[in-house]
């Protein structure tokens, strides 16, 4: 017997030119990766530890959607239903077709279109003696969870709050066409299976069977006809999906596995746009969870989410207002499905319109500092809001520290701002500068109050010190009973700051050195969920009513519980509430300061001053 028909041929021709895409892509991406993360896949294709970590995060993530699941379980189980349904019907329909067939080599449309060429065969003996058979029930059962999603995918359009999600992402027209077709694959299935089982009056499965006893009573035309035009409509619509899904959204579903495999064998983001970033940027499933969680949608911003900045990228198109518009507050990236640093992405964007610039900075030459064991850098935004300086300061001369205040008398930035703004030549000649004067005052602890500075010096400066932000340092200062404290804030809501938060992953210190002088309220939104402050550095296209009303959004969120004070841990995010916040806002070394008992504080005479420490650089000629 031939189990052939021209029905399978727009199948198959679009499987062989998907493949063949998707092939094209892999290859392009590989071989153009560095020799170094060339050699890490060669490495890590040799360890089958990291080949089946790879292979549990890629059944996990690309057909259980577990980072779906815990955004929210209808969304879950609607992503779900489609890529592990479609799985299991595969390799259960390769099972079933070679027990029917009694070889192991079968055609690739054979599977698909199974019950086409075996509608009135009985063959295996457990469905000779079990009604209505074991494969039948099982292939069936699996059709029906498809379809459930389904059902959900149409509600969604309708009704996307009831998946949490506000707004949905807007598409293209290669979207539409690939999403109609996925659409109409398993309803076309389930016709041809059921009207095929209907007019043979077997081999249909608990539902295919009687749904297509009943069409082939209630259709006036040949169900012969019908059936075997319902196989065609299925395997028209597989082709079609198949040949848009390269040029589609859908390009994500092969393109994650891969990128999942990078990861694992060691592979990380660039500073500039490279075949890794191509594959992140292929891996978007535009799927939408970032909108909703990205501030600037309080500032009616819906243009520049990531997920439209990503599909811009991957269209060679990214008008320099929506690479510029964003926060970097990376809340889109603590939710994305497929994990893409889309941070990151946005300043290899930055970089690209920014590398011309000469700007810089190497009249920053002559700096000197002297010696001392602990160096303090508070940092520009720190010097705007002077009381933290004094309040760190004061505690550091408590605890009897023999610190340099590296940045007191001219403030010396960083350099994040730059980077951030994709201006990494002139930060690099910053830094320079600064790890010159780190050098110089043999110093093994660096201390900054800025969550900015704190993850700069951290990512970029590769200097031998440690380095703590000043509140991870406070809370070493009170464990080990170098501060005295006393008194306790009652009602206190603490703000995770973006930089500090999400940005370095430091939750702990600062609560738990505020659960020793305040009672902390419950916030909603906190830790990788917290709200930016819309302070941030990092956008430049946007108004300043814009900036107030994220403001005014983080704050009725973090002043739900009604505390007393709002205490964050960075001066940019202080300096940002104050004006908006009903309630006193401080910063986490302003309540420990207050807590040390009154007769225990320095005198401003006792707080050294850099100008017996420091000379600064030059000034900058004309």
């Amino acid at each position: 017997m031939i189990n052939f028909n021209l029905f399978v041929l727009p199948f198959f021709f679009g499987l062989l030119y998907m493949l063949l895409a998707i092939g094209k892509s892999w290859y392009r991406w590989i071989s153009a990766l560095p020799a170094i993360d060339k050699v890490k896949v060669t490495s890590g294709i040799r360890h089958p530890g990291q080949v089946i970590s790879a292979l549990k995060e890629v059944f996990l993530e690309a057909f259980i959607h577990r980072r779906m699941w815990k955004l929210n379980p209808l969304l879950g189980y609607l992503h779900m239903s489609f890529a592990l349904g479609w799985l299991l019907l595969i390799v259960l329909g390769n099972m079933e077709s070679r027990f029917y067939s009694g070889t192991h080599l079968n055609a690739p449309y054979y599977p698909i279109f199974l019950k086409f060429f075996i509608h009135d065969k009985l063959v295996l003996f457990f469905e000779v003696y079990s009604v209505p058979g074991v494969f039948r029930f099982i292939m069936d059962f699996v059709l029906l969870f498809v379809l459930s999603g389904l059902v959900l995918a149409f509600i969604k359009r309708k009704h996307s709050k009831w998946f949490g999600m506000k707004q949905t992402t807007t598409h293209q027209l290669t979207d539409r066409v690939a999403l109609t077709c996925l659409w109409l694959i398993f309803p076309m299935r389930l016709l041809a299976e059921s009207y095929t089982a209907g007019y043979y009056g077997n081999g249909g499965g608990f539902m295919t069977q009687p749904l297509g006893n009943a069409l082939v009573y209630i259709t006036p035309l040949p169900s012969e006809f019908i059936a075997y035009t319902m196989w065609w409509g299925y395997s028209l619509v597989l082709g079609i999906f198949f040949v848009t899904l390269p040029y589609s959204r859908y390009m994500h579903i092969p393109t994650e596995v891969l990128l999942i495999f990078f990861r694992h064998f060691g592979i990380q983001p660039k500073k500039w746009y490279s075949s890794f970033t191509e594959t992140e940027v292929h891996a978007c499933s535009r799927c939408g969870v970032c909108i909703d969680v990205c501030p600037l949608r309080a500032a009616e911003v819906i243009d520049s989410q990531a997920v439209y900045f990503i599909r811009g990228v991957r269209d060679n198109y990214v008008p320099e207002e929506i690479t510029q518009k964003c926060l970097i507050c990376g809340r889109c990236q603590e939710v994305c499905p497929v994990g893409i640093k889309t941070d990151a992405l946005r300043l290899i964007k930055r970089r690209e319109l920014n590398s011309g610039q000469a700007t810089e900075f190497r009249y920053l030459s002559n700096g000197h500092a002297k010696p001392a064991d602990v160096i303090y850098f508070s940092g520009c935004m720190t010097h705007l809001t002077p009381t933290i300086i004094r309040a760190t300061k004061g505690i550091m001369t408590k605890a009897g520290v023999n610190y340099i205040h590296l940045d007191e008398n001219q403030t010396i930035c960083c350099g994040r701002p730059l980077m951030i703004a994709g201006k990494d030549r002139q930060a690099s000649e910053l830094i320079e500068f600064n790890k010159l004067l780190i050098k110089q005052t043999q110093a093994k602890l660096l201390v900054t109050s800025c969550p900015i500075c704190y993850r700069v010096f951290r990512e970029e400066y590769n200097i031998p010190i440690r380095i703590q932000h000043h509140s991870q340092y406070i809370l070493d200062l009170v464990k080990t009973g170098k501060i005295p404290l006393q008194g306790n804030f009652r009602r206190v809501a603490y703000h995770d700051p973006c930089e500090l938060g999400r940005g370095t992953k430091t939750f702990e210190a600062p609560r738990e050195l505020l659960g020793k002088v305040a009672d902390l309220v419950p916030v909603r939104d906190q830790t990788n969920n917290a709200h930016c402050c819309g302070g941030s550095l990092g956008i430049f296209e946007i108004s300043s009513h814009q900036r107030d009303t994220m403001t005014k959004q983080a704050l009725e969120i973090l002043l739900e519980h009604e505390p007393e004070t709002l205490a964050t841990a960075c001066p940019l995010c202080k300096k940002t509430f104050s004006p908006h916040s009903p309630v006193k806002v401080m910063d986490i070394a302003e309540l420990v300061y207050q807590a040390i008992p009154e007769k225990e504080l320095p005198t401003i005479s006792q707080l050294p001053h850099l100008s017996s420490c420091f000379v600064s650089a030059q000034s900058r000629p004309e």
